[in-house]
């Protein structure tokens, strides 16, 4: 269509139609202020305060609800508009308590901004005290409604972006207020506290809870989140050199926009932990005998780990050292954790904790699809033709991208769920897939999603919905998936997982012709029947001709903030930095060339191979960078008596973990606010950021430690700044080109998975679950939105500690009834598994299968971890095997 030619204050422009005159005055850098406008929000003309003149007719009109027209003559700052915008401040200040002082928004409050503009310094007007209670009834939120303005930021944010539906007006007249359903407080709605509402609030009605700080920071400086996988844009407040405030960035094009989840707005007094690392520690002897860590410098701590490796790589060679990196982490200190083991001490046992946790599935996808799904914007989601989700609740792991698909939903795309249990997503909207009918509950839970994916896929075939150009073109099928399709009853598979067959065919019908954005579990290989899971869902997505094309194929949303960039780095035991296969002579003469060292040619060790070594006595010594085993990995009393057995131990963290106590060497590092770096978030994109606070006391960023640990063990190469790290990582990793360049970057795309094409897996066995009348249900160990994996941080977080530290069991009502609890008292209950037992309360979680338990990680210190089996952990979920975060227990009342 025709663009529209307007004037404002004497400047043509040009706008498409439909364009309000707001937002055609800021394209064209032509001020006008607003109060209740917001970019990424609907258009809303609250507060009026954006109002502008048409000097053609004389009508005032508000700017932000008003589409240009043609031939319009706009005034913005006329005398008449100025006299107007002063009236209604002047009215809202009335009616405004005078707390500026005081006031925990302070210079950033919108409306003293633009009372300031206008030149109101006194309204001369008659106060009407709108009083309202002071709310701190939850440890995130204040609420102190007499500030508040009604411009409705905070209501639309949490229904337009968050698409949660916690709060809505309430009341009418003067009385009218944002308000939960019937009043109720914040943390008995549906409020995720992801903060929003916070951020957008454009005066001091909602605010931040601390105990720290209150006020205006000194400061601002933008950063990447830390904990999971999204790469959150964040403006972080500073105040005295420390972290006191976090707010979504202004910045455009992030992945997150103006929301964050609760751990990214709330969770960050961390930092401020009494735990915080500040100075090296060595363990020597006391008087009496006895060891302890004592404080050292840098100079001796460092001295000591050359000396000591150096000195049993001699006696034992250099298979008998292990490091352990960090997918929390920087791209920077990765690498060059990865090439001290390699090129100093000459081993490739390197590796990960989330080696078992989300790397598996991201290198099974690449080896599937040759690397044409390393890029998988979570924007795309929204464009998406089809969602089906597998077995994961975004809503808790990584909230943000459970935003984009509610986003989806809301705007009609359809959505299929596939889970046992009715999580966020399936209780949202879309179809929900969920055993009906099996008589075995729980036990089967997982290879449930098996059958149901076989049966969407044969249903779709059976109604011609296969993309039989793309399948052609882009696929080879040497073990006849496609051709058994024809020979398959839908109604046979839909009986076999439990689902009445007409509802197989209703979700049939809503994915047929789409391509589809298929969401899996980053934990998915680590679950029972996980690879027969992935296997289904890859099928699936290349029958409909999803995967290498725009806004569909597999998405994976990691749990830890940097689990892709630490593979790319070479993090890993058979991996090279641009996830080079160092198996491969060709592919290590490459890096070989850049580094001038012969590299190691023998197989390198993974995690639990570690573990399994030290148990053995072959391992010696141990460096971990910024994990805590002793409280993420299984059956933790075997991993202590493990560690226990090694010469030395190196523990380089930010905060004094069990496995720091247990250490010979302690170095302080700097957390990911306090230090320069990069981040590879789960969409592909390199996030690069700086320090947006100082390191406490002696601790340093890793990269900093690491360079100075290579400078110390005669290594030639001097890494005297982050930049210097990155032109090697531009050299040796092709994908990460752009690295530094700005901000944000994506990942080069792969040159071979354009023309790779895609091979269809075998059908999947007949294999179930295994009965074992010992242990009758099956446990999930999985995670809730306060914590992510092990709490290391998060447990150190007063406002997650203070609001939701019990982490409960979820049982389902049926096996309550028939164990005999009493589950509205929240009994204590006691779960165990062949490795161990755990004690915490119970609750009914609704929609759980009878049979199936679901224990949250990272509370009570991550006791979770002794229920779980370290060899179901090396085994994984292969041919029906349990895997690490499915385990067969018992439940008694304590």
């Amino acid at each position: 269509m025709k663009n529209i030619v307007v004037t404002i204050n004497g400047k043509k422009i040009s706008s498409p139609p439909g364009t309000t005159i707001l937002a055609a005055a800021e394209r064209n850098a032509i001020s006008i202020p607003t109060l209740c406008s917001h970019a990424e929000l609907a258009p809303y003309g609250a507060c009026r305060i954006c109002l502008v003149e048409d000097r053609n007719t004389g009508r005032l009109m508000a700017s932000c609800v008003t589409p240009v027209a043609q031939d319009m003559n706009i005034a913005t700052d006329s005398d008449r508009v100025r006299e107007h915008r002063k009236n209604i401040v002047r009215l809202m200040i009335a009616e405004h308590p005078e707390s500026c002082i005081v006031c925990s928004k302070g210079n950033r409050c919108e409306l003293r901004k633009a009372a300031a503009e206008l030149g109101v310094a006194e309204t001369r007007l008659y106060p009407m005290p709108n009083y309202k209670p002071f709310e701190t009834l939850n440890p995130f939120i204040a609420r102190d409604l007499s500030k508040c303005i009604l411009c409705g930021k905070c209501i639309r944010a949490d229904h337009e972006l968050v698409a949660v539906g916690a709060i809505d007006y309430s009341d009418r007249g003067f009385s009218s207020r944002p308000a939960t359903l019937y009043g109720r407080p914040l943390e008995e709605s549906v409020c995720t506290f992801c903060g929003t509402c916070v951020s957008m609030c454009p005066t001091g009605a909602l605010s931040t809870r601390s105990e720290h700080y209150a006020g205006t920071p000194e400061k601002e400086a933008y950063t990447v989140c830390g904990f999971c996988g999204a790469g959150c844009s964040m403006a972080v407040g500073v105040s005295g050199g420390r972290v006191v405030e976090i707010n979504p960035s202004e910045d455009k094009n992030t992945v997150n926009g103006p929301t964050l989840c609760v751990r990214g707005h709330f969770a960050h007094d961390f930092l401020l932990s009494e735990d915080r690392l500040t100075t090296p520690l060595i363990r020597k002897k006391n008087e009496d005998g006895t060891e302890s860590l004592q404080t050292a410098t840098f100079d001796d701590a460092l001295s000591s780990v050359v000396g000591r490796i150096a000195d049993i790589k001699r006696h034992h060679g250099p298979e008998s050292i292990g490091f352990i990196g960090s997918a929390k982490c920087t791209n920077e200190e990765n690498y060059l954790f990865q090439k001290i083991a390699r090129v100093i001490f000459e081993t490739n046992n390197v590796t990960n904790c989330q080696e078992r946790n989300g790397a598996s599935l991201l290198r099974r996808i690449d080896e599937r699809t040759g690397g044409a799904a390393r890029i998988t914007p979570l924007s795309g989601l929204e464009k998406a033709e089809a969602i089906v989700v597998v077995g994961t609740d975004p809503e808790h792991t990584v909230p943000v991208a459970g935003y984009h698909i509610r986003r989806a939903v809301r705007n009609k795309t359809p959505m299929v769920v596939i889970d046992p249990s009715r999580s966020g997503m399936a209780s949202f909207g879309g179809l929900w897939l969920h055993p009906e009918n099996n008589e075995e509950g729980g036990r089967d839970a997982f290879r449930f999603a098996v059958d149901a994916l076989g049966a969407l896929a044969t249903s779709i075939a059976s109604e011609n919905g296969a993309d039989s150009q793309y399948i052609g073109s882009a696929t080879e099928d040497p073990d006849g998936w496609i051709d058994s399709l024809s020979r398959e009853n839908p109604d046979a598979h839909a009986r076999a997982a439990g689902i009445d067959a007409a509802k197989i065919r209703k979700a049939a019908s809503m994915l047929v012709g789409k391509k589809i954005a298929l969401v899996l579990p980053p934990d998915l290989l680590e679950r029972q029947f996980g690879n027969q899971t992935f296997d289904a869902a890859f099928n699936l997505a290349l029958l409909t001709g999803s995967i290498g094309v725009q806004n569909a194929g597999l998405f994976v949303f990691t749990l830890e903030n940097n689990t892709a960039g630490a593979l790319d780095m070479g993090c890993a035991p058979d991996l090279l930095p641009g996830r080079r296969n160092a198996a491969d002579p060709d592919e290590r003469k490459i890096v070989e060339k850049a580094w001038e060292k012969a590299l190691p040619e023998t197989a390198g060790m993974g995690l639990l191979e570690m573990i399994e070594a030290a148990e053995a006595g072959t391992l010696k010594a141990l460096y971990i960078m910024g994990e805590n085993p002793l409280r993420s990995l299984p059956n933790p009393e075997r991993i202590a008596a493990a560690l226990e057995k090694l010469e030395f131990i190196v523990v380089q963290d930010i905060v004094r973990t069990r496995t720091a106590e247990i250490a010979d060497v302690v170095l302080p590092a700097a957390a990911f606010s306090e230090k320069q770096g990069s981040f590879t978030n789960t969409e592909g994109r390199i996030q690069s950021f700086g320090p947006a606070a100082q390191p406490p006391g002696d601790s340093l960023p890793d990269w900093n430690i690491l360079a100075s640990l290579a400078r110390k063990a005669g290594y030639p190469e001097q890494y005297t700044t982050i930049e210097k790290i990155r032109q090697e990582i531009r050299r040796i990793a092709p994908l990460y080109a752009a690295m530094g360049s700005h901000r944000r970057e994506w990942l080069k795309k792969s040159d071979t998975g354009g023309s790779k094409r895609f091979c269809f897996a075998p059908p999947p066995g007949p294999e179930k679950a295994q009965k074992d009348d010992s242990f009758p249900l099956t446990a999930y160990i999985g995670n809730l939105r306060w914590h992510l994996g092990s709490g290391s941080r998060t447990a150190r977080s007063g406002r997650i500690s203070a609001g939701y530290g019990a982490g409960r069991i979820g049982i389902s009502r049926t096996d309550a009834e028939s164990l005999g609890i009493a589950i509205d008292d929240l009994p204590v209950v006691r779960i165990t598994s062949a490795t161990g037992s755990i004690e915490r309360q119970a609750e009914i979680f609704p929609g759980l299968p009878a049979g199936f338990v679901f224990v949250p990680s990272g509370f009570s210190g991550n006791d979770a971890m002794r229920i779980a089996d370290f060899n179901a952990a090396q085994a994984g979920g292969e041919n029906g095997g349990q895997g690490w975060r499915t385990v067969r227990v018992r439940m008694e009342t304590s």
